[in-house]
């Protein structure tokens, strides 16, 4: 660990790295995140989702050997996990690192793969929280997707954000608009997730995600109908920003 990452409390080296990099545009955020000691070891968590492949595409051009953290939740569309493999693969990412939950855990609370109609928070922790914890047990730091025009709480979304007394989150694209992201992936000519084209803006576990209609907001088509916006892996000043939603029949 680098030494001012284990001496400076995370609090203070976020409030630094977001006043030196405040005016940076997002891809010399990453890179310097990437690379600077106040960081730490850092990793990408992606979903190879919807918009995943901007960031993914931003590390393969700055160092294609970062870690890239996926969760399988083994919930998710067969489209998302063939993406996966063909995004990694033409990036030529080298460092892949999959993670699933805990097969004793599914098998004593979710033998029947129903536990998302009953309890969804439970379901989120189990196939997405607690495999993420044990993902990001060697990093000081970890890159998200996260952008302010989604709304909610992360309208005020800083470059660099603590993720607890450990930890720091980092939002390279936190100020990117949807016209950014388009222009982003056109001038680059990525590839898109196939699902896209057929309606699903935002895109997580199959059981969780819905098509969303002409001028809905991206995220409506997850947890449709549910008191729920988040699947629960981001925290705010420590705390989950989920609802918790009552339990269905």
């Amino acid at each position: 660990m680098p030494l001012e990452a284990a001496v400076s409390p995370v609090s203070e080296r976020v409030d630094e790295l977001n006043r030196i990099y405040a005016h940076h545009s997002a891809a010399s955020v990453l890179e310097h995140a990437l690379r600077d000691p106040l960081v730490g070891r850092t990793a990408l968590l992606s979903s190879f989702g919807a918009e995943s492949v901007v960031l993914l595409h931003m590390v393969s051009v700055i160092d294609r050997t970062t870690p890239v953290l996926f969760l399988d939740t083994e919930m998710l569309f067969p489209e998302t996990l063939e993406y996966q493999r063909d995004v990694a693969t033409a990036l030529r990412l080298t460092d892949v690192r999959v993670f699933g939950p805990d097969r004793d855990l599914t098998f004593v609370n979710d033998p029947n793969s129903r536990l998302h109609v009953t309890n969804p928070d439970a379901c989120c922790a189990m196939r997405k929280s607690e495999p993420l914890k044990r993902a990001l047990a060697p990093f000081e730091a970890w890159v998200t997707g996260r952008k302010r025009v989604q709304g909610g709480k992360r309208t005020a979304l800083r470059f660099f954000e603590a993720d607890g007394e450990n930890r720091m989150k980092i939002n390279p694209l936190a100020h990117f608009s949807h016209a950014d992201i388009e222009d982003y992936l056109q001038n680059n000519r990525l590839p898109r997730h196939p699902l896209v084209s057929k309606g699903y803006a935002s895109i997580g576990c199959a059981p969780c995600t819905t098509k969303v209609a002409p001028g809905e907001d991206a995220r409506a088509g997850r947890w449709r109908g549910l008191d729920k916006s988040e699947c629960g892996i981001h925290l705010v000043n420590g705390q989950t920003v989920r609802r918790f939603s009552e339990a269905r029949t």
